[in-house]
């Protein structure tokens, strides 16, 4: 068999390996009729990739294709209407997201208008298709205040926590969800950080206590203010990230991993530079130095301290690439599936041999 042919051959296989194991089937200009319209339903989202609604939508979307993936009577699709115009505008699409299902055996659409969540859409879904399929639940990061629990949580000194007071009938609550949900996820590594909600229909003598009259409202509640202050930042998971790393001292992202500012010391830092640049002898005298810096460290910064001597102390010993060469063996652990505790150690860890180099 020629190479070409033995390419051809795997490529296929490839694509088919992906068709088969994606939640959400892609679909084109090439498959949309192959896919559509034959021996299973399907539901398809036409899309643009800079249209907002459709960002928002998207993980409801994945969350529904991976619910719907054992269905072999429903197909959950999506088509890039950037890429495949002519594949839109065919059954009518003008504006992202549209939502439209097409039965069995038909490419006659019937146009999806309900609420654009998983379970909304779930239920169509069922309703249309014949199907049984609920939306598997996904555990939680924010904590569920009640009247009972409310000041245990967020009155604790030791703690910064942020409080969503909203309304379960609130429709801009229903949209910031997601995004909550994501901020709480952020930083669920943090144990002095409480991402928190409290559903202020039900407790309304709490929302009325801190000056609740509008859904969502956002307070924060830091360990040297427990009267509260108002979040009037944006609703975005930046912001969000943004506020709390600045509020609360952390170096996290949207993703929850930490930042290359995590760990990071400044007085060590300028220290270490001096270090770094002076010659031998100067050396054992500038370590001598960051040893008593060290000492006046406390809390989380006492923990990075004594990674900063340790670095400085094996930077002596064993020369100037000891730095590299302890950096490049972190990114090979963190390129492994290790767990989010660990990534945080070793991430923290090549952060300040990052400033030995």
């Amino acid at each position: 068999m020629a190479i070409s042919q033995i390419w051809f051959v795997v490529g296929t296989l490839a694509l088919l390996l992906v068709s088969a194991f994606a939640d959400v089937v892609v679909l084109t200009e090439e498959n949309f009729e192959k896919e559509v319209g034959q021996d299973r339903s399907a539901l398809v989202e036409f899309y643009a990739p800079w249209c907002g609604h459709c960002k928002k939508l998207a993980p409801e979307y994945e969350k529904l294709g991976d619910s719907f993936k054992k269905a072999k009577t429903v197909l959950i699709g999506k088509v890039d209407c950037d890429e495949h115009k002519s594949v839109c505008s065919k059954y009518g699409v003008t504006g992202y997201p549209t939502i439209q299902w097409f039965s069995k055996g038909s490419l006659e659409p019937k146009k999806y208008e309900g609420p654009r969540t998983a379970e909304s859409i779930a239920e169509f879904v069922n309703n249309e298709g014949g199907t049984n399929v609920k939306i598997a639940a996904v555990p939680s990061n924010v904590v569920v205040l009640t009247a009972d629990n409310f000041d245990e949580v967020v009155l604790d000194e030791s703690k910064d926590v942020l409080v969503e007071f909203y309304a379960p009938w609130c429709g801009h609550c229903k949209n910031l969800a997601p995004v909550y949900e994501k901020v709480s996820t952020a930083f669920k590594m943090e144990d002095g950080i409480v991402i928190a909600n409290l559903d202020a229909d039900k407790y309304k003598d709490l929302a009325e206590k801190y000056g609740v009259s509008g859904y969502p409202t956002l307070k924060f509640f830091p360990k040297s203010n427990k009267a509260g202050e108002d979040y009037d930042g944006g609703r975005d998971l930046d912001d969000f990230v943004t506020f709390i790393n600045t509020k609360c001292g952390t170096s996290r992202d949207g993703k929850g991993q930490l930042t290359s500012k995590a760990g990071i010391v400044a007085t060590l830092d300028a220290l270490v530079k001096e270090f770094v640049s002076a010659g031998n002898d100067e050396k054992k005298a500038l370590f001598s130095k960051i040893e008593e810096e060290v000492k006046k460290l406390e809390g989380s910064t006492a923990r990075y301290g004594k990674i900063y001597l340790k670095a400085a102390k094996s930077f002596l010993e064993k020369g100037s690439d000891y730095a590299k060469n302890e950096m490049g063996r972190l990114q090979r652990l963190l390129e492994k599936s290790i767990g989010p505790a660990k990534a945080d150690e070793f991430t923290v860890k090549k952060n300040i041999l990052s400033t030995f180099i």
